[in-house]
């Protein structure tokens, strides 16, 4: 699996395991817990966003040619 595969299969299970565990404290605490993640669904958006544009820079650093240094200039 590549490395970009993994980042993007751990995004998914943290969102998973975030929205099943807000499922399982509305079974054990009084809280709404769709009313929650009405609210806060635009996060999903943002930690998306988010990893596309780190994953994004990363990607452009890595396939810059190196700059040469002045020092070697003549």
């Amino acid at each position: 699996m590549s490395p970009r595969r993994r980042k993007d299969a751990f995004i998914w299970g943290l969102i998973l395991v975030v929205i099943g565990a807000a499922f399982l404290a509305e079974n054990f605490i009084d809280i709404n817990a769709w009313e929650y993640l009405w609210k806060l669904w635009p996060v999903i958006l943002i930690v998306w966003g988010a990893q596309k544009l780190i994953e994004g820079l990363r990607h452009k650093k890595q396939t810059e040619p190196d700059e040469p240094s002045s020092a070697h200039l003549d």
